[in-house]
């Protein structure tokens, strides 16, 4: 039998860590709302706090936990009966009859809640809206945890969702010198701010582990376990099947062209630092890169997290939606709060347009949740206070509901066209420097410029794969000459780039730039001519 958990279970320090999470549950007892369902996938800090928040309750409540294994932890009774559990609730036992003063934790019912037994779960949820009912008449809570949100549409008024934060900086710096004894953290004064900034977005549990290793394979944390502590984080944000931590690499030196784009971020690469809040500027919200494919809209997206020094997320939108009702919803909730406990950061929301594209809203094949997941998304984005900034790109914008596109959700939006042919130089140039930056001069740089008109950048990279092909396959072993501008001209020849069979879809992009005043990329003089005479006509 598993004893009743102390009351006294956390110390003064940890107390001060979790003082607005107590006050936030302890409101919500004291207005007696009968079922908090908090999701958390960690329980022990979970139920720390509801220990706490029992012991400074006046009077004090008594709290008692059940689960499916182990029934309740002050008998052992009501193994592997969940009806029965609620039953001890409905009849008031007499452990906990006086003042009826008391909180009940049910671990773990997602999977009843989830795939129920029809006629077990018509008698649950029947009995937990009986219970609410009656619990709203005394002191007495039911606090439902698990790690996923599953509430039967029959319960939606009854129960009241919390998400249980990751920790903040505070609480990671307090859990880092509980583990480590200070004369094992040897760590410089930016050190430790790196090391603490790396744990966030991870859970107690992975910082906890991963420090642990560290102490027992040199009995130190020294400035080399920042590096440990961004494996973990990659690892656990990978897990997560919605979100891919990326290791960028990729400078604004990678991108040809673009001037406009390139500017407007370096104006703004310190408007994340505490200096720039003193000053009064506001936390840069995101920006929407427009295009047709392969004109450096993802790549822009790296380049930013890259120039602002900031973690880059890649959020996979055809991941969001899950096949059960309320799933999707409770993975967009799940991005939200990992992203806000990694800022700041760069959110990168690719092709936004395939999932909230309005042919797909319109449809009612999912339920619902395609236009709920976006409703939730585009309130946080004109909401969030959390330093979390979109890259969101769109080949197809115009199939984009208007609420996304209203002022506020974005800072700006970019039109990025076809290279210029001075663009176009320049990214021959940056891509054949990674090749051959000895030999970069012997490349006639304009030539090859004038012969991809139309050609996007990735475009432009691929020919340059497909000329090294053909002179490394032109030689012999030991004996090949080295590519050259000529075999480069020959796979651009054979090549039909897309700008031949998509310049409708050019044509409307454009003219969705003049009329939503999207701004370009590029320093483009004759793309500025033609979107005025757009303007000017729909006028």
């Amino acid at each position: 039998m598993s004893p009743n958990p102390p009351l006294a279970a956390i110390n003064h320090s940890k107390i001060k860590v979790y003082q607005t999470l107590i006050a936030q549950f302890d409101l919500l007892l004291r207005a007696k709302y009968p079922i908090i369902y908090v999701v958390t996938a960690e329980e022990e800090p979970v139920e720390e706090i509801l220990i706490e928040v029992a012991l400074q309750s006046s009077p004090s409540r008594r709290i008692l936990f059940w689960d499916m294994a182990r029934g309740w932890t002050d008998n052992g009774a009501d193994k592997g009966s969940l009806m029965a559990a609620l039953s001890r609730i409905g009849q008031r036992d007499k452990a906990v009859q006086d003042n009826d003063n008391a909180i009940y934790v049910l671990r773990d019912l997602h999977p009843i809640l989830k795939y129920p037994d029809h006629d077990r779960h018509i008698a649950i949820i029947r009995e937990l809206k009986n219970l609410a009912r009656d619990l709203k008449r005394d002191r007495r809570t039911i606090i439902l945890t698990s790690h996923v949100l599953e509430i039967p549409p029959e319960l939606t008024e009854e129960i009241t969702a919390i998400d249980f934060p990751l920790p903040a900086i505070a609480e990671i710096s307090y859990l880092i010198q509980q583990k480590i004894a200070p004369n094992k953290l040897n760590l410089s004064e930016l050190a430790w701010e790196q090391l603490v900034r790396a744990c966030q977005g991870l859970s107690r549990t992975r910082i906890q582990r991963v420090l642990a290793k560290a102490i027992a394979e040199k009995e130190q944390v020294n400035d080399g376990d920042i590096d440990a502590v961004l494996a973990e984080k990659q690892q656990a944000i990978r897990q997560t099947g919605i979100l891919e931590f990326f290791t960028v690499n990729e400078s604004l030196k990678n991108v040809g062209g673009l001037d406009n784009l390139k500017q407007w971020v370096r104006i703004r690469r310190d408007a994340f630092t505490e200096e720039a809040k003193r000053y009064g500027i506001p936390t840069p919200k995101g920006v929407l890169l427009v295009g047709i494919q392969g004109t450096g809209k993802s790549l822009s997206a790296k380049t930013i997290a890259h120039e602002w020094r900031l973690p880059l997320l890649r959020l996979d939108i055809g991941r969001m939606f899950g096949s059960y009702v309320g799933e999707s919803e409770s993975r967009m909730r799940q991005m939200i709060q990992l992203a806000e406990a990694t800022a700041p950061c760069v959110l990168w929301i690719d092709e936004i347009d395939k999932a909230f594209g309005n042919p797909n809203m319109a449809s009612d094949g999912d339920s619902g949740a395609s236009r709920r997941v976006f409703g939730t998304l585009i309130t946080w984005m004109q909401e969030k206070t959390a330093p979390v900034f979109i890259v969101a790109t769109a080949n197809n914008v115009q199939i984009l509901p208007a609420e996304l596109l209203r002022k506020g959700r974005f800072d700006e939006i970019f039109f990025l066209n076809l290279p210029t042919e001075s663009e176009r130089q320049e990214i021959f140039k940056v891509h054949l420097q990674k090749l051959r930056p000895s030999r970069i001069r012997e490349f006639d740089l304009a030539l090859l410029a004038r012969h991809t008109k139309n050609f996007s950048g990735a475009e432009i990279e691929q020919v340059i794969i497909d000329g090294i092909h053909r002179a490394f396959g032109r030689g012999t072993v030991g004996n090949r000459e080295d590519f050259t501008s000529e075999d480069i001209i020959s796979a651009i020849e054979e090549t039909v780039p897309l700008a031949a069979i998509a310049s409708q879809q050019i044509a409307s992009l454009k003219q969705w730039a003049a009329e939503s005043g999207a701004r370009t990329a590029s320093n483009d003089e004759q793309l500025l001519q033609e979107l005025r005479k757009f303007a000017i006509n729909l006028e």
